[in-house]
């Protein structure tokens, strides 16, 4: 057992990250893909849609797919934590392993993120609001257009700002959900207290990540649809499902190659704040090391 009990830096992090997935990459590719290849069929269908001039069925066809995009990407997230957990603490996990472990979670799971999407929504909706509402008025005001301008630019920041801390505070529910068995308030409260005093460096952490994933899935859809012409496809109406269809094709495998590092990431923030709070398993690691320095010695036999 070589599980690491001492903070790590954010250097560290990511260096422990890669090397999970690198290590373990056809297990998070797996994780990741299998929830995908649900998708792909309904998104694939909306550019066949398409091609057959049937533009509503199409949008409607491509909004769902995208929409349960999103959800299978959480709901993977669930069995690659619970891969992860176990690599941590160096046992073996399979794919179906991953998912059966995972699997009472699933539905926490699912309600948390229902939940958080109602609460951002909510979010952006009052911020633009309010956002609307101070530019109105200033813009009634007797203020230059510079002092205008400056205020409106400052309260756009700072309501970026306590959006994104809010988002940071929470940004733990998922692993405390899978790992701990919480509800929706218990986890809210567990990731509060985990991600006290370190939600810059978990920034830093998505923004890294997120930049990979971002750079990763553009060259991909450019790669792809640069054999658009190569069908020789004329029509405009063929050309656009064509564009649609590899678009659909670079997310697929955007996602399935980079799309586990974000939440392998995740999970070992998670434990690493549960170290620096806690000192996570110490306790379990000496139970260990003390039943293998437990040798049963033989009992004597009676002549």
């Amino acid at each position: 057992m070589t599980t690491i009990l001492r903070p790590l830096s954010t250097s560290e992090l990511l260096d422990r990250t890669f090397h999970l997935y690198r290590n373990n990459f056809l297990l998070f590719v797996g994780i990741t893909a299998i929830p995908q290849l649900f998708i792909l069929p309904l998104t694939l269908g909306g550019a066949a849609m398409t091609a057959r001039h049937q533009a509503s069925t199409a949008t409607a066809m491509v909004v769902f797919g995208y929409l349960l995009y999103y959800l299978a990407l959480f709901v993977s997230q669930a069995p690659t934590i619970s891969a992860v957990s176990k690599l941590h603490l160096e046992q073996r996990i399979s794919i179906g392993g991953a998912y059966s472990s995972s699997r009472s979670s699933l539905p926490r799971v699912i309600w948390i993120v229902f939940l958080i999407s109602l609460i951002v929504t909510g979010l952006f909706v009052l911020a633009g609001i309010l956002i609307g509402t101070v530019g109105a008025a200033l813009a009634t005001s007797n203020l230059g257009p510079w002092v205008v301008g400056t205020a409106g630019s400052i309260f756009v920041v700072l309501s970026a700002f306590v959006i994104l801390r809010w988002m940071l505070n929470w940004s733990l529910v998922i692993p405390v959900a899978v790992l701990e068995g919480g509800w929706f308030r218990a986890s809210v409260r567990r990731s509060k207290f985990l991600a006290k005093d370190s939600r810059w460096r978990i920034f830093g952490l998505f923004f890294l990540l997120g930049l990979l994933g971002g750079v990763t899935s553009l060259m991909i859809q450019i790669f792809l649809l640069l054999l658009v012409p190569v069908f020789g496809v004329r029509d405009y109406q063929r050309i656009q499902a064509a564009t649609q269809a590899m678009k659909a094709m670079a997310i697929f495998l955007s996602t399935s190659l980079v799309g586990a590092l974000g939440t392998i990431a995740l999970s070992l923030v998670y434990y690493d704040q549960r170290v620096r709070k806690e000192g996570f398993d110490l306790q379990f690691m000496i139970a260990t090391l003390e039943q293998a320095t437990q040798v049963p010695t033989a009992l004597p036999t009676i002549s």
